[in-house]
């Protein structure tokens, strides 16, 4: 199996941003009323959120950097 390409993670780092938007501007939970009572509901927990923002982010970091040709490990060994 592969690995996920740049082009995935950034789609993943836009989703993870912008279910944190909609988190952020409509509020954490919501509360259905019904004739039989209430009942409170959570969209999302944002410590979830922001560590799938920061796993996105660090993906797309990463990859941005392998595609450009930074960030490769060299070995070097000294002899004498």
């Amino acid at each position: 199996m592969a690995g996920i390409t740049l082009e995935q993670a950034q789609t993943g780092l836009d989703n993870a941003l912008a279910a944190l938007a909609k988190v952020t501007t409509l509020g954490q939970s919501y509360e259905i009323n019904s004739g039989q009572g209430s009942r409170q509901l959570d969209r999302a927990r944002l410590d979830q959120l922001q560590a799938n923002v920061d796993f996105w982010d660090a993906r797309v970091k990463t990859l941005s950097q392998a595609a450009t040709g930074r960030g490769r490990a060299r070995n070097i060994v000294v002899r004498s």
